[in-house]
């Protein structure tokens, strides 16, 4: 499902953007997850190159009856999130199907994931994805973008507690975008 007014120059620049924007949070606020002490060495994340391919569009499918489900997290309590859709893609010729979670802290939908990279080239336990989609119905497209997965705050500080993909939420195939370990 290819997009027709899609501006890969644009799109480029907002990822370095984004980029740019995520390494200065790390690297000078005060609820960085990176110690104050490895601060003054920090230099920016390793990301894997914009790659489009990993920009892709998902068909979207609403859940009938959104359940309230416990996700479990890194350490200290589960998480309770609302499972209200599933993303359906096709990645590298196999077609994916991911669960998307709303949060009552949150805009948007929260898409953590694992796939073959994890422990390799990305944080071991997997990385998030954030979607800006506020109202959907089931069939819309929705702009899934691998180039923006990050790690979460507990690949920095195994003091955060962060939600572990659930096993369900797991890409067959190696995603080399975003953010690396």
């Amino acid at each position: 499902m290819p997009e027709r007014d899609f501006d890969e120059a644009a799109w480029r620049e907002r990822i370095e953007s984004y980029r740019a924007e995520k390494d200065e949070f790390l690297a000078e606020h005060p609820q960085s997850p990176i110690s104050p002490d490895e601060r003054e060495a920090f230099d920016g994340l390793d990301y894997y190159p914009p790659e489009p391919s990993y920009r892709i569009v998902a068909r979207i499918q609403a859940a009938a009856d959104p359940e309230t489900v416990k996700l479990a997290t890194t350490k200290g309590p589960d998480r309770e999130y609302e499972r209200v859709a599933t993303l359906g893609f096709t990645l590298r010729d196999d077609h994916h199907v991911l669960a998307a979670y709303a949060a009552p802290t949150q805009e948007g939908l929260f898409v953590p994931f694992t796939d073959p990279t994890n422990g390799e080239a990305t944080y071991e336990r997997g990385r998030y994805l954030e979607l800006d989609v506020e109202e959907f119905e089931t069939g819309d497209d929705v702009v899934v973008d691998f180039n923006t997965a990050y790690s979460p705050f507990c690949a920095y500080d195994e003091g955060f507690a962060c939600v572990v993909p659930p096993e369900e939420n797991h890409v067959s195939v190696p995603v080399e975008a975003g953010e690396k370990y």
